[in-house]
């Protein structure tokens, strides 16, 4: 892909700046935290991914796209590259299970382009979350509150050593 890509953020905050779902390349509903051009790369991404199950990243300039596409419907998100995998697959499954269960298969089949967009309403919703809440990445949050016990160790190291028991 060589199209040029230049997002440009209102909030200048990292986490998953876009998503959307889409039935093949055909997008339902789609959501975005910014403006930019990614729309094309992410419609260059939506047919080039095989009719198989799948899940998969790709790399483009300091941006992730990634992906899960399941019986034929596909959701996607991007996010800046220091936001990792983990987070932006676990809200793309929480999307799935968010989809199937607001449409049923035939509103899905039947749907024109954007005809769902109403579901972008849980997409901003979910972006948000899975971008700015801590607890999502359940091992972030253990390797945190390792690190509280570890500088409380260490404080009360430095106090038995004062103290010279």
């Amino acid at each position: 892909m060589s199209l040029p890509f230049s997002p440009t953020s209102s909030t200048g905050s990292s986490g998953i700046i876009y998503a959307l779902v889409a039935r093949r390349s055909v997008i339902l509903s789609e959501h975005s935290n910014t403006t930019g051009n990614f729309q094309q790369i992410t419609q260059a991404i939506l047919e080039k991914i095989p009719p198989n199950d799948s899940k998969l990243t790709y790399v483009y300039d300091r941006y992730l796209f990634h992906y899960i596409s399941e019986n034929g419907i596909v959701y996607l998100c991007m996010s800046d590259d220091k936001f990792g995998r983990r987070i932006p697959f676990a809200f793309l499954q929480d999307l799935m299970e968010r989809f199937i269960a607001a449409f049923t298969d035939t509103e899905i089949d039947g749907a024109s382009a954007y005809g769902l967009n109403s579901f972008a309403r849980t997409i901003a919703r979910q972006m948000d979350y899975y971008s700015r809440n801590p607890q999502v990445d359940a091992i972030r949050q253990a390797q945190g509150e390792i690190s509280q016990v570890k500088d409380v160790m260490v404080q009360n190291i430095e106090r038995v050593l004062e103290r010279g028991d």
